[in-house]
């Protein structure tokens, strides 16, 4: 599974009947809203939402609204995705006044670089890419996956962006270079560790490390923070070469026609209190900086989800490819996978 595919064509997404309560159709991730989230909401503004928790992954989000005809209302982008759905006219502009609780983001989002002014989408989870490995490996970054002794032991996530990501930082390099030079460095590098690599996974990787089957393998944070759950003895390091930031946005779709509802479930979601059961739920980390207040002092002590400035500076947002750049990072991709 990837972390972000959209789920395409359910049935009955149309509008609602006469007589029947107002309804919103909204598209988000799997596993990334509260356990009553949902319910909540219809209770208070006596609505019903059709909720469709989707397989993990990203570009589909683009690719399941570009007709303009979709049926959805609310969706969540990832944050590279802002700026080509909003290009494409596939979304609405938030009006600011209907979304009063933007007061309680945290200052590093309340202007995002893909959104200066959240025009068109608001931080709804973030998160980042690392390390889990086994307790005693005391691993610090990339370089420690090209071991030779993990050989079979050891596996990459099963997206191109992730797995050059690391390449590209080991080598010193952005994760959005536009460089074909840096690009073919990092493709060289992923060939020689895929001789040692047991597989390219996602979070099916999971029971495999917390079984002790799998020694260490790139990961989520979220995905991470949610194995180590269950399987405590395992830890989480995010690169000491650095690593790539992912913010998940929550946008209004242009051809939505219940956009007074969708404004109203956007707010709804920056509630200090909605936005800590989210998060919670979700094992991501949150944007909303009142909402810290809200989770346990054991749940805010969790170094996956908030390891501090220090680490966080290491860090590198996603950005959208250009075209020609594009085209290049997946034919290196299709090479590594075919080699």
């Amino acid at each position: 599974m990837r972390r972000r595919i959209f789920l395409l064509g359910l049935p009955g997404l149309a509008g609602c009947s006469a007589g029947r309560k107002p309804r919103l159709n909204v598209l988000n991730y799997t596993d990334y809203i509260g356990k009553t989230t949902i319910a909540d909401f219809e209770r208070e503004f006596g609505a019903e939402v059709r909720y469709s928790p989707v397989i993990e992954g990203s570009e589909e989000t683009m690719a399941k609204t570009i007709s303009g005809n979709s049926g959805w209302d609310v969706v969540f982008p990832e944050n590279r995705l802002v700026n080509p759905m909003r290009e494409m006219g596939l979304l609405r502009r938030l009006d600011p006044a209907r979304l009063p609780n933007l007061k309680h983001l945290a200052a590093r989002f309340q202007s995002p670089e893909w959104d200066r002014n959240l025009d068109w989408s608001i931080p709804y989870l973030w998160s980042c890419c690392g390390i889990l490995s086994q307790a005693g490996m005391n691993l610090t970054g990339w370089s420690d996956l090209w071991e030779p002794r993990y050989r079979g032991k050891i596996t990459m996530l099963d997206e191109p962006s992730e797995v050059f990501g690391a390449c590209l930082k080991r080598l010193g390099y952005s994760i959005n270079t536009n460089s074909p030079e840096e690009l073919r460095q990092a493709q060289q590098l992923a060939g020689e560790q895929k001789k040692i690599l047991r597989a390219y996974l996602n979070t099916e990787v999971r029971d495999q490390v917390a079984a002790g089957d799998v020694q260490a393998c790139q990961l989520w944070a979220g995905s991470a923070q949610l194995t180590m759950d269950g399987a405590p003895q395992l830890q989480f390091c995010h690169p000491r070469e650095g690593f790539s930031l992912y913010c998940d946005c929550v946008a209004i779709l242009a051809e939505s026609q219940r956009a007074e509802l969708a404004h109203e479930f956007v707010n709804y979601l920056c509630r200090p209190e909605v936005a800590a059961a989210i998060t919670q739920a979700s094992r991501a980390s949150t944007p909303n900086a009142a909402a810290i207040d809200h989770l346990p002092a054991s749940f805010r002590a969790l170094k996956t989800l908030f390891p501090g400035d220090e680490v966080l500076a290491r860090g590198e947002w996603f950005r959208t490819s250009n075209a020609p750049t594009q085209r290049l990072r997946d034919r290196l991709w299709t090479e590594v996978k075919s080699m």
